[in-house]
């Protein structure tokens, strides 16, 4: 069983950094993409940053320039957030999708952690 958990949210100012990490473990797919999404209140869930097992990456069009997906080590992922903004504020989720054969699409999602950005 995969089990990804986040870490790293928190009260930040405008303007301000955070660095979230998701860190997983079972993960046993050979090839396999991680995704960070948000929740803000009231709203539907939307994708922010991709990587994958090539380390390619990619980002949604507010998150280019502020946001830097990367890996930390064998089983950290993080997402390095800068300039943010009080539309940031958002519950910060990781997903894990396997793209390997045999268990395409099975896909797994963290608990998400808080980040608020006010002054």
């Amino acid at each position: 069983q995969v089990t990804l958990v986040e870490s790293g949210g928190g009260l930040v100012e405008p303007g301000g950094s955070l660095r979230l990490s998701c860190a997983v473990s079972g993960n046993t797919f050979e090839y396999y993409v991680v995704r960070w999404h948000r929740q803000a209140p009231g709203k539907e869930r939307e994708f922010v940053a991709f990587t994958g097992t090539g380390g390619q990456t990619d980002y949604a069009d507010f998150a280019k320039g502020r946001f830097t997906i990367s890996r930390g080590n064998r089983n950290l992922w993080n997402l390095q957030m800068r300039d943010l903004k009080r539309d940031d504020t958002a519950v910060y989720y990781c997903n894990l999708e396997s793209r390997s054969l045999g268990t395409y699409g099975e896909d797994f999602w963290g608990r998400g952690t808080q980040v608020t950005v006010s002054s």
